[in-house]
């Protein structure tokens, strides 16, 4: 008797513990009886339970608990079309919650959030292609980013409603060119770089040939002006000279005389290696024969 009333008091208490439930904070929970979600008799909308303990029939009801907060859904880049047929890869993040957790338990295969974001993004890439296939890469970078984002953002939401999910916000973060439009771009960034480059040395080669030759000319006529001047001035110099030396002799043309040949025994005699043949009684010794330069007969 005694095992029989422990075997019935573990039943009821084993019962009693399974009919409770309890709600965390940031959760709702739906009750799924025979595999279709409980509704109220009287409005016919599923019953949502907030966070607390709850009851429900042990082994009829199952407790579904759904995440009611925010979440945030960043998948991978995707890429976009323009509407001058230019790919962008853009990468976004969208910001949702449940709103409706029994249309969310049905259409995501029994609340499948991987489900549900899967769904989600291929609904809100699907404004977004709409939205940049309406605009240009100018368009887009110039400033209508955030129009684009508000239209993305309208039409998530209401493709998303039959989801139970509502979208709060639809955000681009980036907006990148494909890889091989980047290099493409890069190289004739490049290329366009180079030829500009190549035309400043190339006008810098010219307008140094220019100011080379500008300086030539102006070093070739200075000089020749200097060497014009210096003929003169030598020249100025020689007729000084003859002057003086014409006035010299025609005061005293012995004196001259005498003075002219002591100048050429030097420049004669000068090195011991230099040799004379002339004739004794010549006239370049007569100032060696005679200091009178009389040369006897």
């Amino acid at each position: 008797m005694k095992n029989l009333i422990a075997i019935i008091v573990i039943v009821l208490l084993a019962l009693g513990l399974s009919s409770l439930y309890v709600v965390k904070e940031g959760e709702r929970a739906i009750l799924i009886q025979f595999g279709k979600v409980e509704r109220n008799a009287e409005t016919g909308e599923a019953r949502v339970f907030e966070p607390g303990l709850h009851f429900k029939i042990p082994f009829i009801e199952s407790v579904k608990r759904l995440d009611a907060r925010l979440q945030t859904l960043d998948g991978d880049p995707d890429r976009f079309v323009t509407s001058e047929k230019k790919d962008l890869i853009v990468d976004t993040y969208v910001i949702w919650r449940i709103n409706d957790f029994s249309t969310f338990y049905l259409s995501t295969n029994g609340g499948n959030v991987l489900q549900a974001e899967a769904l989600l993004t291929r609904r809100i890439n699907s404004g977004l292609r709409s939205e940049f296939g309406n605009r240009t890469i100018a368009d887009i970078v110039s400033g209508e980013r955030d129009e684009l984002m508000r239209e993305a953002l309208i039409k998530g939401a209401e493709s998303a409603s039959d989801l139970g999910v509502e979208v709060i916000d639809v955000r681009v973060m980036q907006i990148n060119l494909p890889d091989e439009v980047s290099q493409s771009i890069y190289q004739r960034m490049r290329a366009e770089r180079k030829a500009v480059a190549t035309e400043h040395r190339s006008e810098g080669r010219e307008q140094a040939e220019f100011i080379r030759a500008d300086v030539d000319a102006r070093v070739t006529v200075m000089l020749a002006d200097a060497k014009r001047q210096s003929r003169e001035l030598r020249g100025q110099g020689d007729a000084q000279a003859a002057k003086i030396y014409a006035d010299s002799y025609s005061k005293d043309a012995e004196f001259f005389a005498f003075i002219r040949s002591m100048q050429a025994y030097t420049e004669s005699f000068n090195s011991g290696a230099d040799m004379l043949v002339l004739d004794g009684e010549s006239d370049f010794f007569k100032y060696l024969q005679d200091m009178n330069g009389k040369i006897e007969d």
